[in-house]
């Protein structure tokens, strides 16, 4: 070996070691608000970095997608916990994250529990556009249903029934969402409200259960708009605290201080 190369190996590591700071250190919690079509508006908290140089804090809350259980939203109702909600996160204001409605899902176990032998299953899906400009796409799903006293074992439909039924589902699922803004079709999908008018509609064809729109993605969004998120929010007020009335007989202190001075 050369005499005098690798001059390094008796000194330490470069630039010594770094100190080890806790990253939790450097961030700040925010609150996640639900829109008020919900019961629960207060949903959970959700961590950023604290805003450092040109990376603002509230650029990096914006877009995010929360995944919450319909049963939390409502009140911890548990008629509701199949149901996933995605709420994506659209403005901060204070240390309140301001969410709108992004999709819905099933939860597996739900969707594994319908599906049966003996019958059939029959799916739809649509893409439609809300009055506000929402491009949505609506996954439907349906289950044929035995006959009250029917003595066959299964329930199966005919090819040209499903293909009636579908288009039953496509039109009712279309109707339903393009007569209406966001806020309300969420409202709709609540109570199954668009099930259930299936379930009616396509019983001279064929009995239906179990009747769900089981998944809504949305697919385009309008351009983002304050006041059309302030109405989804209805009543959020951003907690400035309440005015106090000061006693009488210190405001009559207070200005005899004034006179003194003067």
């Amino acid at each position: 070996m050369a005499v005098g190369k690798n001059k390094r190996i008796s000194k330490g590591k470069k630039g010594g070691k770094k100190k080890a700071v806790d990253p939790f250190a450097k961030k700040d919690w925010y609150d996640i608000k639900a829109p008020s079509v919900f019961t629960t508006r207060n949903v959970g908290k959700t961590l950023v970095t604290r805003t450092q140089g040109t990376k603002i804090a509230s650029e990096g809350l914006k877009h995010r997608v929360f995944e919450i259980s319909l049963a939390d939203l409502q009140g911890g109702d548990e008629d509701h916990a199949y149901r996933k909600i995605r709420l994506r996160a659209e403005d901060v204001q204070g240390k309140n994250v301001l969410t709108n409605f992004w999709g819905m899902n099933f939860t597996t176990d739900k969707l594994r529990s319908l599906v049966r032998k003996w019958q059939t299953l029959i799916e739809a899906h649509v893409d439609v556009k809300t009055t506000d400009n929402y491009t949505l796409r609506l996954f439907c799903i349906g289950f044929t249903k035995r006959r009250p006293n029917q003595v066959k074992r299964t329930c199966y439909a005919q090819s040209s029934q499903i293909r009636q039924i579908r288009r039953k589902m496509i039109e009712i699922m279309t109707a339903q969402a393009t007569s209406c803004d966001l806020k309300d079709l969420v409202q709709k999908f609540i109570p199954e409200m668009i099930g259930k008018e299936i379930e009616k509609a396509t019983s001279s064809i064929y009995p239906l259960q179990n009747v769900f729109i089981r998944k809504v993605k949305i697919l385009k969004a309008p351009k983002f708009d304050l006041g059309k998120l302030m109405e989804v929010h209805g009543d959020y007020s951003e907690d400035v605290g309440v005015k106090l009335e000061r006693p009488a007989d210190e405001t009559m202190a207070e200005a005899a201080t004034e006179v003194v001075g003067a």
